[in-house]
C-alpha cells in the first residue's frame, strides 16, 4: 500500500523529519459513547492503530480553529454540530520508533451527532463506552490521552 506524501499548504510547517511535533488528539463524546477512528494503512504514522481525531498544529490558527478544521476534514462534521470544547492537560510522548516527540493537546469535543463521514485518513469507526474502547489496539498515548480527559 503507497503511503501519502503530506503536501504543506502555504503557512504549514512540515513535521515528518522534525523531532517535536505538536499535535491535537480530539475525543468526540456524543451521549455517554466516544468516537475512536482506526487509521488509515496509507498513513506514515501509526497505521491500523485506533485514535481520536488527531493532526498537526502545523501552521498559524489557535486550537479551537484546528479542532474544527480536523472534524469537518477527517469526520465531516460542521462546526454548527459542536456543543463545546476542552482542552486537557498538554503532555509530551516519546516515540523512538519514529524518533519523535509528541507534544500532545487532549481536546474533548462534545457533539450534536453521532454522523461521521471519514476521509482517507481513517479506514473504520466506532462509538464505543469508555471501557470497550481501551481493549483496542490503541495508538502509543491515546490511553493517557483518554485518562486525562475522563
Amino acid at each position: 500500500m503507497k503511503k501519502q506524501q503530506f503536501q504543506p499548504k502555504p503557512g504549514q510547517v512540515d513535521f515528518t523529519h522534525i523531532r517535536y511535533a505538536p499535535v491535537i488528539n480530539c475525543v468526540l463524546r456524543h451521549g455517554q459513547k466516544l468516537l475512536v477512528v482506526q487509521r488509515s494503512a496509507k498513513l506514515n504514522f501509526y497505521p491500523g492503530y485506533w485514535n481520536g481525531i488527531s493532526g498537526f498544529l502545523d501552521d498559524d490558527k489557535s486550537l479551537a480553529e484546528k479542532v474544527v478544521e480536523e472534524l469537518r476534514e477527517e469526520a465531516g462534521i460542521a462546526q454548527k454540530d459542536i456543543k463545546k470544547i476542552w482542552l486537557g492537560d498538554i503532555f509530551d510522548q516519546e516515540e523512538p520508533k519514529y524518533h519523535k516527540t509528541w507534544i500532545v493537546h487532549p481536546v474533548l469535543v462534545e457533539v450534536k451527532s453521532d454522523r461521521v463521514k471519514l476521509d482517507w485518513e481513517g479506514q473504520n469507526h466506532q462509538w464505543l463506552p469508555l471501557a470497550s474502547i481501551k481493549k483496542l489496539k490503541l495508538l502509543p498515548g491515546f490511553d493517557r490521552v483518554l485518562k486525562n480527559l475522563f
